[in-house]
């Protein structure tokens, strides 16, 4: 029988439309989920992972856990995909915006996607400077409503793409992550380019910089602020 819902399906996702799911009140069924377990019956042990980025993109994978490493592109992707899944991760149900406008509810299963993503942003705060990823992470929105609405061969679409990709230079390293119960939990990271000082942020080892340092900065922060209090509480 013709299951009452739509289903597409491609390496980085299934999405679930139509049917009895446009019922933006009534929970999707469980039997709609073909990628990932239910995160209450997935395995009572978390798995860990180690995840190697190179200039942004991922090279590696390692299962700490049972030793298993994956370095071809498109077998680490399957593998994610399955032990993502094998753990409940990666599902999502939203009302989303159409391009033309009207509003659709669709459920979504990306294991592979929701694990990288993570491990991607965890690795970026710790390599990238932090106005070059504030930029970025504009970038990243721009380019996702881009190619939601078709515009890959664009030249906005490819003008975006390369921005994110000179972005993503210093971006090498590795994070270490759990999978459990439909959750991704960080637990380390390292990278030979991190802007990460130890020295200089310890609360136990006196480096260049000192609490006395802050005062200048907070007053200038502040200066915006305080006119503009001056000039509303003037109206008031």
């Amino acid at each position: 029988p013709t299951a009452p819902w739509s289903m597409d399906a491609n390496l980085m996702h299934v999405s679930y439309e139509s049917g009895i799911l446009e019922n933006p009140e009534s929970p999707a069924p469980e039997d709609i989920y073909t990628m990932t377990c239910d995160p209450r019956k997935a395995p009572e042990e978390p798995e860990t992972l180690e995840i190697e980025f190179m200039n942004g993109k991922p090279v590696k994978v390692t299962n700490v856990s049972n030793g298993t490493l994956k370095t071809d592109s498109l077998d680490l992707f399957l593998y994610l995909n399955e032990i993502g899944g094998r753990h409940g991760v990666g599902r999502i149900d939203i009302v989303e915006n159409r391009v033309i406008g009207m509003k659709s509810r669709g459920v979504y299963e990306t294991p592979a996607g929701t694990v990288l993503r993570a491990a991607h942003l965890d690795l970026e705060i710790f390599t990238m400077d932090k106005e070059v990823r504030r930029i970025k992470q504009g970038l990243s929105l721009e380019f996702s409503r881009q190619v939601y609405a078709g515009l890959w061969y664009s030249p906005e679409a490819e003008f975006t793409r390369r921005c994110i990709e000179l972005s993503q230079s210093c971006v090498t390293g590795t994070v270490r992550l759990d999978l459990y119960k439909g959750q991704i939990y960080i637990k380390g990271r390292r990278a030979p380019n991190s802007l990460y000082n130890q020295e200089l942020v310890s609360m136990d080892v006196q480096g260049d910089y000192t609490p006395s340092d802050a005062g200048g900065f907070i007053k200038i922060q502040a200066l915006r602020l305080r006119e503009w209090h001056r000039v509303k509480n003037a109206k008031d």
